[in-house]
């Protein structure tokens, strides 16, 4: 499937679009990761990984690693008005995962794989170890 139309530059969508998009992508990952793990009960497990809460932290985790334009984007979606908070989560958590939700939606209609995989690695990497 092409994912980058040529002639719309992935920043002109909306930061709502695009962490919408992005949920979506975070979750492919997610669900990628506990099938290569081989884990039992992959559904159950998965809800461990796609909260606000884990996402916050994933973001924290790879801020340091963001260029300039990744971190715009990233902010463009964390600065998104809520209406509403999850009841499990802070609206600070909630607006750094919707975040990293834009940002990984931005990533992947940019065709930036790689770099996908390289962040979802680098935020894991340390439970890949154990």
């Amino acid at each position: 499937m092409e994912t980058n139309d040529k002639n719309i530059n992935p920043s002109q969508y909306s930061p709502a679009n695009l962490a919408y998009l992005g949920d979506c992508v975070f979750e492919l990952y997610v669900r990628e990761y506990l099938v290569r793990k081989q884990t039992n009960r992959p559904s159950v497990e998965s809800l461990k990984y796609v909260t606000a809460h884990v996402q916050s932290q994933v973001i924290e985790k790879v801020l340091p690693m963001l260029t300039e334009e990744e971190e715009h984007e990233y902010k463009r979606g964390r600065n998104l008005g809520h209406t509403s908070v999850p009841k499990s989560s802070t609206p600070s958590e909630y607006r750094r995962a919707t975040g990293l939700e834009a940002l990984f939606g931005w990533l992947y209609l940019s065709g930036k794989h790689d770099r996908l995989r390289e962040l979802f690695d680098a935020a894991f990497s340390e439970e890949a170890a154990e």
